[in-house]
């Protein structure tokens, strides 16, 4: 019997354990009577409104000033700026420039019965801090948050304003590029700047707060107070930096006008009835996968707990590399069909194994053969399921604008729900979903399964027939 490859098995089940526990409980730790989170768990995780509620808040310029449409667009996107930078997706953001009013809707914070939400409201209304600076280093601020660190350029002071456009590019092609023109104040030290990077592979980035916006590389030089900013840019993305350019120099502060909170969608029951009714379809998937395919099956079970892990610790924001998201009940829909294609790859791999056994060969070709036949099918399943979820995200600017407003009445006519954090947040999660799946139901699934058959080659175990 082969002695190689048998302690793989437990490797991967401790890790995939680790990882769940991780990211189901989360990590905290008190320091000086200081709580301190490390790794969020579920309890961290923000509700969207349809389950457990929100904010529903009316912003105004401060004082008699009347803004432009101009100005009332460039306070919207810093608010959405904002809201983005929280990760909370399941947002809502309307500008009425007839009335001067911006209407905002947010769910509730996590974890929070008694959510203080005039504070929230008013670090959304504050005007935003807009920065120029060398390079795009970051450094740990107060609050343990990363904050722009890089030598200041301009601030939004120095910025007179921004448009957007199109020009010829090199070739003779039309572009959007996005126009800024500074004030006098900022013509010298624009100069400056742009003379000293020119060339080099150091950009000058904008900040909004502590959210980089944009990175511009430095061609050339720039005198005069005007510059050119392209890239690869649609009309509706060079609006927005252009939007986000101008709101950091907006002449006027937002005022909350009218707050009221907002009571639960889809019921403040319907998130429990519906992990109950996921747990027991589990219990149920989990027997079924088992008696069909008895190791495999019990391989896959083990699997799918660590895609699920997966799924909770990309909306906590477990990821380092990635923000977290917030939970809705659509979001959910997207984990458990994620979880679905998960089962469907252990099912298309169970199967193969036993077509192998039937045919004659050994148990260790079985396997090695049957994961590689099975992973094209698998594949091509999964990548049709990441592009729906990049499109409905709105990764693709150009067609995200199209597909927002198609699903937006669709969507509408059938919950009374707008598809801002609806869909976005249902993408997110079938995303994530999808791409746990290929970590743990397709590579960690083939290193136990390969592990668990050097113990043993009874090919009962597998499906197959002893001979």
């Amino acid at each position: 019997m082969k002695k190689t490859g048998k302690p793989i098995f437990f490797v991967v089940v401790a890790l995939i354990a680790i990882f769940a526990c991780s990211a189901i409980i989360g990590l905290d730790y008190i320091y000086v009577d200081n709580s301190k989170t490390v790794i969020k768990g579920v309890d961290d995780i923000r509700l969207g409104i349809d389950i457990k509620g929100g904010v529903d808040v009316t912003f105004a310029p401060a004082g008699d000033f009347d803004a432009s449409e101009a100005q009332l667009d460039a306070a919207t996107e810093i608010i959405k700026t904002r809201l983005t930078a929280l990760g909370i997706n399941d947002n809502e953001v309307y500008s009425d420039a007839k009335s001067d009013r911006i209407i905002v809707r947010f769910p509730w914070q996590a974890g929070q019965s008694d959510f203080d939400a005039e504070g929230a409201v008013k670090e959304l209304g504050e005007m935003a801090e807009l920065t120029f600076r060398k390079g795009t280093d970051t450094a740990t601020g107060e609050d343990g948050e990363p904050v722009p660190s890089g030598e200041l350029v301009l601030s939004g002071a120095d910025v007179d304003e921004a448009d957007y456009g199109q020009q010829q590019n090199e070739s003779g092609d039309l572009q959007w590029v996005v126009r800024l023109n500074l004030k006098e104040s900022g013509k010298t030290k624009f100069a400056d700047a742009t003379g000293e990077l020119a060339g080099s592979s150091t950009p000058i980035s904008i900040w909004m707060d502590s959210t980089l916006i944009s990175a511009p590389s430095v061609n050339e030089k720039i005198t005069g107070g005007s510059a050119i900013i392209s890239g690869n840019f649609t009309s509706e993305t060079a609006k927005k930096l252009s939007d986000q350019i101008n709101s950091g120099a907006l002449p006027f502060k937002m005022e909350t006008k009218a707050l009221r909170t907002i009571s639960p969608t889809m019921g403040e029951g319907s998130l429990n009835a519906i992990l109950l009714a996921a747990a027991i379809a589990f219990a149920l998937i989990a027997i079924y996968m088992i008696v069909l395919y008895r190791v495999p099956g019990f391989v896959a079970v083990i699997a799918l707990c660590g895609q699920i892990a997966g799924s909770i610790a990309a909306i906590t924001g477990w990821f380092g590399f990635m923000p977290g998201s917030t939970l809705t009940i659509p979001g959910i829909a997207g984990i458990i069909l994620a979880v679905g294609m998960g089962v469907d790859a252990n099912i298309i791999t169970g199967e193969r194994i036993k077509e192998e056994l039937r045919s004659g060969k050994s148990l260790d070709a079985s396997i090695r053969v049957a994961y590689k036949r099975a992973f094209s099918a698998i594949l091509d399943g999964n990548i049709t399921n990441v592009l729906i979820a990049i499109i409905l995200m709105g990764a693709f600017g150009v067609p995200s604008s199209f597909f927002s407003k198609l699903l937006n009445r669709t969507i509408f006519a059938m919950f009374g729900a707008t598809t801002e954090g609806v869909v976005y947040s249902f993408g997110f999660t079938l995303l994530a979903g999808v791409i746990c799946n290929f970590i743990f139901g397709v590579f960690a699934s083939r290193l136990m399964v390969t592990s668990l058959s050097k113990w043993s080659d009874n090919k009962a175990l597998y499906g197959g027939e002893n001979k």
